[in-house]
């Protein structure tokens, strides 16, 4: 029996997730009895479900429970994938922290208020952003301020706001600060003219000078006391502030793939309809799309049913697939930026609070298609190490061969030396053939190119 504590959820005294039997649930200690129980005598709790702002949980049995403290135990709704917020691409975490932000006005409306405004604890079943803590709330007390609203300004904030001013990358740092970024550290990078912005300069640069001051000292009480009626205000301004936020990629590398490819419509609709055969013959649970760009050939495995993740570098592109779901309401595709030569690893307390990309694998099936070249040319990642990559990463592959006579190698090898007498197709075949079996191999036509599908070897 598998009795594990979740290496995530460890900080809360009111409870914390656990799986037994590969099932997730979460035990509620007696601390927490009366929020709960407010939280559910309320009708929150049915409202944000019902509205999809918070995922829905049933009763479990009691006697599941890990540790004697446990009050009761609930088994929430699984998400398909767990991503986190220096994966997100702009959209999606401005309407993470939209979502965080209407979630504490109807649990004020309520009379409750959230406790934690935490980022991590936002996921996306598709492209709609979901509260999963469900330990998030507490009884609100008339006069006291608003407990998460610095770290909701530290997790959401502050790295929107330098995203938005500076540059979208900057969304990485949360890769650094687990605990939201500093706003000494972002008040310092944001440009003078944020400064004419009421709200960045009251929520973000004034609150920055106020936690210098009051460093290593208590604030005075009434700095402490705010009414229900200016709590409201403040929930209010910070949504106009997130709302005022804009982000307006320019042109990149990749955002603007599929107008600069060198695929003819025959080729390009001779690939679409492979990769659909493929899946057919497949039929995954779920899908990991590697260099899935504006996530074309993720939707043809998400449109089949299976949960798909579609993973890129190029923040615009991840940006503009998250759009374009969120658009439609879909949701069974999540768009992600991911840099898989430095993919996220094992983050946190005891490098265990946040997973790497691996340790929340493998897919069913892993496209990568049009990806070894940038890959092995561009990144000099030697094939085998990508038959080891991709064999770790999903249990059968649908994978795109682009021999070096093709233009976009060609691309590639015009600024740099040709050190790669390996990368051909005979090689390419060689060292995957170690970990996978090759079912299936078929010239994409009106091209050079080829498209494999194969299943790992056990």
């Amino acid at each position: 029996m598998d009795d594990s504590q979740l290496g995530s959820s460890f900080r809360d005294p009111s409870g914390f997730l656990f799986t037994r039997d590969g099932v997730l649930y979460r035990q509620v200690h007696h601390a927490y009895r009366q929020h709960f129980e407010r939280l559910m005598d309320s009708g929150l709790c049915d409202q944000l479900t019902e509205a999809g702002l918070l995922v829905p949980h049933t009763d479990a049995d009691p006697a599941l429970a890990l540790s004697a403290a446990a009050w009761r135990v609930i088994r929430p709704e699984r998400i398909p994938f767990i991503s986190y917020p220096y994966e997100w691409c702009f959209s999606q975490y401005r309407d993470a922290a939209l979502t965080t932000l209407e979630i504490q006005r109807r649990a004020l409306d309520a009379g409750l208020t959230l406790k934690d405004a935490s980022a991590y604890n936002i996921q996306f079943r598709g492209c709609r952003p979901v509260l999963v803590d469900t330990l998030s709330f507490e009884t609100y007390r008339e006069g006291a301020p608003w407990i998460a609203y610095r770290q909701f300004c530290q997790h959401f904030l502050a790295p929107l706001a330098l995203m938005a001013h500076r540059d979208a990358r900057l969304g990485q740092l949360l890769r650094v600060y687990m605990d939201g970024v500093p706003l000494d550290l972002a008040s310092a990078l944001l440009p003078r003219r944020t400064y004419a912005q009421f709200g960045l300069l009251s929520h973000l640069h004034a609150h920055a000078r106020t936690q210098r001051r009051y460093a290593d000292r208590a604030a005075p009480a009434s700095a402490l006391r705010v009414s229900r009626v200016a709590l409201a205000g403040i929930i209010d301004n910070l949504r106009g502030a997130i709302e005022g936020l804009k982000w307006r990629p320019g042109q990149t590398e990749w955002g603007d793939y599929y107008r600069a490819t060198n695929y003819s419509a025959e080729g390009f609709e001779e690939k679409r309809a492979l990769v659909s055969e493929f899946l057919d013959a497949l039929r995954p649970a779920s899908v990991w799309d590697l260099g899935g760009n504006i996530g074309v050939f993720s939707r043809l495995a998400s449109e089949r049913g299976a949960p798909t993740v579609c993973f890129d570098l190029d923040p615009a592109a991840v940006d503009a697939c998250y759009r374009e779901g969120a658009g439609r309401g879909e949701a069974r595709l999540l768009p992600l930026v991911m840099d898989l030569t430095n993919p996220s690893g094992d983050i946190g307390w005891h490098h265990r609070e946040r997973d790497s990309l691996l340790r929340r694998g493998p897919a069913d099936a892993v496209l990568a298609l049009a990806l070894v070249h940038h890959l092995a040319i561009s990144n000099n990642v030697p094939l085998d190490r990508l038959a080891a990559f991709f064999a770790d990463a999903g249990r059968s592959l649908i994978i795109e061969w682009v021999p070096k006579s093709d233009s976009q190698v060609q691309r590639l090898l015009a600024t740099r030396e040709d050190i790669f007498p390996d990368y051909s197709q005979a090689g390419f075949e060689a060292a995957f053939a170690g970990r996978f079996r090759i079912e299936r191999r078929e010239p994409i036509r009106a091209t050079e190119r080829t498209l494999y599908l194969m299943r790992r070897r056990a």
